[in-house]
């Protein structure tokens, strides 16, 4: 590729591994475009984070990306700011937990549509600006729930399998291309979210690190490196691969 600043669009990018992987990204002189369908007031703080971090540019933009055709709206907006995007990273999902049995056509639908629709459809759009740069990569922020199984967990899981392996049939297809595809599966990670979600379960939290190897809980950063790997030349000779970040979780 040409020796120009890179740009890296990071979709769910006000919090949690979105904002982590943002960060590191900046360290690492790439340009910005965040996407989330957070807060302006939480995506204007990660901008001037990561402008402080190094960032040569960065902007944003609130999208929600359950809608159709929103996904294609967003990568359109990301290459009118910037002219190009070098890596893609689709980390925005939700979750939806229920006893197999209790899930409505609209839970499906919804995440679905967050959680797998928009990564593909963005996946897509990408496309033709990484081919006319001769390249580029595209890193799907998978779960460990899709390769194990745990309660309350069908819908998120499927989803989650079946983005990684949309990471691998694409990688498939576009290896010759120059174009890199990979997954990043996250276990029990200390994001906001998750903390406050076992705090409400009395126990949760110390069983689910009895589960871990490592004896802890992952750090949000600890992912975004993962993402930074496949994002730069370092990893550039891995495809379709699911890189699993979960303390040995998922090894028992």
């Amino acid at each position: 590729m040409p020796d120009v600043t890179k740009v890296a669009l990071v979709t769910g990018a006000s919090r949690g591994i979105g904002r982590e992987a943002a960060l590191a990204l900046a360290e690492r002189a790439f340009t910005l475009f965040l996407a989330a369908e957070g807060t302006v007031e939480e995506l204007a703080v990660v901008e001037a984070e990561c402008r402080a971090h190094g960032a040569p540019d960065a902007a944003w933009g609130v999208f929600d990306l359950g809608t159709a055709g929103v996904a294609e709206r967003m990568v359109a907006a990301a290459l009118e700011r910037f002219g190009r995007i070098d890596v893609l990273v689709n980390n925005a999902g939700i979750r939806c937990r229920k006893a197999f049995g209790e899930f409505t056509r609209e839970d499906f639908a919804r995440l679905i549509e967050v959680n797998l629709a928009a990564a593909f459809f963005a996946s897509q759009a990408v496309l033709p600006a990484m081919r006319r740069q001769g390249g580029g990569r595209i890193i799907h922020v998978a779960s460990q729930m899709g390769s194990v199984a745990a309660e309350e967990n069908a819908l998120y899981g499927s989803a989650k399998a079946a983005l990684i392996h949309l990471a691998r049939n694409m990688a498939f297809e576009l290896a010759r291309e120059g174009i890199q595809v990979n997954a990043v599966s996250p276990g029990p990670i200390a994001t906001a979210f998750n903390l406050e979600s076992y705090g409400r379960q009395p126990g949760k939290m110390e069983t689910m690190i009895s589960r871990v190897p490592a004896g802890r809980m992952g750090r949000p950063r600890e992912v975004a490196e993962a993402i930074v790997f496949l994002s730069t030349a370092e990893g550039a000779f891995i495809q379709g691969h699911d890189l699993v970040v979960d303390g040995g979780y998922s090894i028992h």
